[in-house]
C-alpha cells in the first residue's frame, strides 16, 4: 500500500510540454525537475521516477485549455491531484518575471503552504453535458451575430420590416419580398438569411439533443425539479447543473451565491463601509441563465399552463417551494422597483435570490436534510 511522503509536484502545463517542480518535506526545498512531453507515456514515467518508493504524490495544476485528462490520469494511478484556480493564486505584486520554470516553482511551494484553492473537477458523463450545453450557447452566439448582420444590412438600404417582431415566420416571409436593383446585392441578401436559417437548425438540433440527453443523465431528475420554478426552462437548468454539478457540496445558498459572483464587491476600512457592484466571479455562464430567468419575475405571481405542466412532474415539496420562490422574488421585485432602483440591479438582486431557491430545491431531489435552510 502506498503511503503519502510529503511530495508535493507543481504542473505547468502546456499542449506541447509541462514544466515539473518538486518540494519534498514541509520544509525542504523546491527544486526544479525540468520538462516532459505532454503525453500519457511521459507523464506516466515522471511519476515512475517521483514515486521511486511507492509515496503517493501531491500534484497540482491550474486550469486550463488543456482540460482535466491529466487529473483523471494521475488520480487513476492513485495519487492526489489539484486543479487549482488561476485566479485565486498568490501573486507578488513588484514579480514582472514569468517563465515555465518560474511558474512550476511558484505552484509547488504554494501547494505544499496550502495557499491554492482548487476546483471542482467534473466526471466524464459531467464534462460531456457541459459540452453539449457549451455547444449550444456558442451556436446561439453566432445566430445571434447572423441575424444582426442581415439587421445591418437592411438598415443600410432603407428595408425596414414594419411588422410586430422580426425573426418569426412573418418576418422570413417579408424578407422573399425584398428586392434589390443590383443583381449583386440579392445574392448578399441571400447570403445573410441562409446564414441564420443554419445556425438556427443547429442550435435547435443541439437543444434536441439536450432533451434526448437528459433522459439518461443522472441529475436529470434534479434538473426535472430545476424547471418547476419559473422562467427555469430545459437550457436553464441543464445549464446550471452541466457547469455546477451536484449544487449541495456548497454548504449554504449564501456560498452558492458568492461562487457564482451575484454577491456585492467591498472595500472596506476601519469604520468605513462601501459595497460596489457585483463581484462577477466564479461561473459566468450560470450567472447569464440566471439573470435571464429572472427578468420573468417583474410579472405578477402565477401559476401559468406552462408552468404547472412542468411542476406536474416533481414532488409535492419541489412545488411549495417554486411556488413559494415565485411570491417571494416577484413581490421583492416590484418593491425594489417602487424604491426606484434601476432594472438591471433589481433583475441582478432577484437573480441572487432565485440561485438560493435552486439551491433549496437541489437539496430536496437529492434528499439532503439542509434543504429548507434556503427558505429561512
Amino acid at each position: 500500500m502506498k503511503e503519502f511522503n510529503n511530495i508535493y509536484v507543481g504542473l505547468d502545463v502546456h499542449k506541447a510540454t509541462i514544466a515539473i517542480a518538486v518540494a519534498r518535506g514541509v520544509r525542504g526545498e523546491v527544486t526544479y525537475h525540468g520538462e516532459i512531453a505532454n503525453t500519457p507515456s511521459a507523464v506516466r514515467k515522471l511519476v515512475k521516477q517521483l514515486s521511486a518508493n511507492g509515496e503517493v504524490l501531491n500534484v497540482c495544476y491550474e486550469a486550463g485549455p488543456c482540460g482535466y485528462g491529466l487529473h483523471r490520469g494521475l488520480t487513476a494511478m492513485g495519487h492526489e491531484c489539484e486543479v487549482v484556480a488561476p485566479s485565486l493564486i498568490p501573486r507578488k505584486a513588484g514579480e514582472r518575471m514569468k517563465t515555465d520554470r518560474r511558474d512550476a516553482l511558484m505552484l509547488a511551494r504554494l501547494h505544499r503552504a496550502g495557499e491554492l484553492t482548487a476546483v471542482w473537477v467534473p466526471d466524464q458523463e459531467q464534462e460531456a453535458i457541459r459540452d453539449l450545453t457549451r455547444a449550444r450557447e456558442d451556436m446561439k452566439a453566432i445566430e445571434l451575430k447572423a441575424r444582426q448582420r442581415l439587421g445591418a444590412f437592411l438598415l443600410r438600404h432603407g428595408r425596414v420590416y414594419e411588422g410586430k417582431s422580426r425573426w418569426t415566420r412573418a418576418f422570413f416571409r417579408w424578407l422573399e419580398t425584398v428586392k434589390f436593383d443590383v443583381p449583386v446585392q440579392q445574392i448578399v441578401l441571400q447570403g445573410y438569411i441562409d446564414t441564420v436559417k443554419e445556425a438556427q437548425r443547429r442550435v435547435s438540433g443541439l437543444e434536441a439533443q439536450m432533451s434526448e440527453a437528459l433522459e439518461g443523465w443522472s441529475l436529470g431528475p434534479v434538473a426535472q425539479a430545476l424547471m418547476a420554478l419559473r422562467g427555469v426552462s430545459l437550457i436553464a437548468a441543464m445549464t446550471t447543473l452541466a457547469e455546477l454539478g451536484d449544487i449541495t457540496r456548497f454548504d449554504s445558498p449564501r456560498e452558492l451565491m458568492g461562487y457564482l459572483g451575484l454577491v456585492p464587491s467591498e472595500h472596506s476600512s476601519g469604520g468605513t463601509r462601501r459595497q460596489g457592484g457585483i463581484t462577477r466571479t466564479g461561473n459566468g455562464h450560470v450567472r447569464r441563465v440566471l439573470v435571464e430567468a429572472a427578468w420573468s419575475y417583474r410579472f405578477p405571481a402565477r401559476k401559468t399552463y406552462c408552468i404547472e405542466r412542468r411542476a406536474e412532474k416533481t414532488s409535492e415539496p419541489v412545488q411549495a417551494i417554486a411556488w413559494q420562490a415565485q411570491k417571494r422574488l416577484c413581490g421583492r421585485y416590484q418593491a425594489l422597483i417602487q424604491a426606484g432602483k434601476e432594472k438591471n440591479r433589481v433583475t441582478t438582486a432577484v437573480a441572487r435570490e432565485l440561485a438560493g431557491f435552486i439551491w433549496a430545491i437541489a437539496c430536496e431531489s437529492l434528499g439532503k436534510a439542509h434543504g429548507s435552510k434556503a427558505l429561512a
